[in-house]
């Protein structure tokens, strides 16, 4: 357990209920064209905010996606969430940019895993995206086969690995 000076030290990742607000902050982190040629598999048009607000109504209204709000040092920096897809249950996590590479993702990841307690559990990356392979290694997750498909974000099909949470890990 971490005292309150190792928490400063290392920043505070919390992670909360969704909130109008945090919409917008949602929406201006998948703008970036390099988180989104990370992401690989976004939507058509990531600037369409209709298209954004529409997805995330329907999100918000659904009892079988949890979905949280990842606050870092008190600011709005992403969102994890877990929903059904190929008859498995899936997570995903998107952090601004601004915040890459100071273990929040994993933080944050890891906190949702205590939220999202069906095992096994699913996630799905590029190939190519060394960063949250790894965040996904340290929450327990192993890769456990392959796919590929067409990414909005590159414009052609990429390759991805399927990893996979079980109850043991």
């Amino acid at each position: 357990m971490r005292d309150a000076a190792s928490e400063r030290a290392i920043g505070a990742v919390l992670l909360r209920d969704v909130a109008e607000d945090d919409l917008s902050v949602f929406f201006e982190n998948q703008l970036d064209p390099v988180a989104n040629h990370m992401a690989a598999f976004t939507s058509v048009d990531p600037s369409d905010r209709a298209a954004f607000d529409a997805l995330w109504e329907k999100i918000l209204a659904s009892d079988a996606i949890p979905v949280k709000t990842i606050l870092y040092e008190g600011r709005v920096v992403g969102s994890v969430l877990s929903f059904e897809q190929f008859g498995e249950r899936e997570v995903s996590y998107w952090i601004g940019r601004e915040y890459w590479g100071r273990g929040i993702a994993t933080r944050a990841l890891a906190e949702f895993l205590d939220v999202v307690t069906e095992r096994p559990l699913f996630a799905r990356a590029a190939k190519d995206n060394v960063a949250s392979l790894r965040v996904l290694e340290k929450c327990g997750f192993a890769i456990a086969g392959e796919d590929k498909g067409y990414a909005n974000a590159r414009g052609e099909e990429v390759e991805e690995f399927v990893l996979r949470l079980d109850a043991d890990a």
